[in-house]
């Protein structure tokens, strides 16, 4: 029998990781295996624990929560070869979103991690951090921030009624992003560097983002009136705010950040900017609902 560790977010979707964990427990077990609980009590313990497992060899680490428990198993499986399985069960699972593992039970979603895996790409930061989501900076940790603080609603519609919260606070940074060398320097409202095309529970912020291509997505978005940004807010669901004037696409290996803001990587904080981005394809060894194409729109 062997072992396959998990690491359970004891906050993640407001207690719907925990109340995840028996049934994910139970699915390991019915398939032979033995559930090996790695969760610390904070979140320094449990990255702790996942690069104990990584270290070890251990062969499988199942996360069940959200984006920010997913980055803390990250920090020890990358580069490991240990595959990463994924139970969605936070608030805006926008990474699970991109490998088909968004809106299944928890039976569903334990036994595709248990499955066959795929190469898929990871960001590493000059923090000695790794990134699985996106790094965003502006308006939208300011959402984030707000989010964070709010009971209602749950789920992923938590993110755009902050969005509407926070717009009237709207201000721009002077911004400087270098990628693959290339420097452009503007006045932004928000900027996001994104491994997948969603952040903030399903906002095609880089819809045309693929996390196996080895490349990183940049959008940054500026200046823009609040109107503006309302109008480009519902179109930002479908990737329909790319082509506007006031929205800049960018993509390559490696991305500085530059400028007076506080960053969130995976909705988790980061920290002050700058930082220093550089994709390394192939890094996590996903088990994804269905390794197509399709599964990323």
């Amino acid at each position: 029998m062997g072992e396959v560790h998990m690491l359970v977010s004891p906050r993640g979707g407001r207690g719907r990781a925990a109340a995840a964990a028996p049934v994910v427990r139970r699915v390991i077990e019915q398939a032979g295996h033995m559930p090996v609980d790695i969760s610390g009590s904070s979140a320094e313990e449990s990255a702790d624990a996942a690069r104990a497992v990584g270290a070890a060899g251990a062969e499988r680490l199942i996360a069940v929560g959200g984006d920010g428990t997913l980055n803390l198993a990250a920090q020890g499986v990358a580069g490991t070869g240990t595959a990463l399985g994924i139970v969605p069960a936070g608030t805006g699972n926008d990474f699970a979103r991109a490998f088909g593992l968004f809106g299944l039970s928890v039976e569903e979603a334990a036994a595709i991690a248990l499955g066959s895996t795929r190469p898929v790409d990871a960001i590493r930061t000059d923090r000695q951090r790794w990134v699985t989501l996106s790094v965003t900076g502006g308006f939208s940790v300011d959402v984030n921030v707000r989010a964070d603080r709010m009971r209602f609603p749950k789920g992923p519609s938590r993110y755009t009624v902050a969005t509407l919260l926070t717009m009237p606070g709207l201000r721009h940074r002077e911004l400087a992003v270098t990628v693959d060398g290339q420097r452009t320097e503007l006045r932004s409202a928000l900027f996001a560097v994104n491994n997948t095309r969603t952040f903030g529970g399903g906002m095609a912020i880089c819809p045309d983002a693929d996390p196996a291509d080895g490349l990183i997505d940049v959008c940054a978005v500026g200046p823009a009136s609040r109107t503006t940004m309302l109008r480009l807010l519902p179109k930002v669901f479908e990737g329909g705010h790319v082509g506007h004037r006031q929205v800049h696409m960018m993509r390559g290996r490696t991305v500085t950040i530059e400028g007076e803001m506080d960053l969130v990587g995976d909705g988790e904080e980061f920290g002050p900017a700058p930082i220093r981005l550089e994709v390394v394809p192939g890094a996590l060894q996903i088990a994804a609902a269905d390794p197509s194409p399709s599964t990323l729109s």
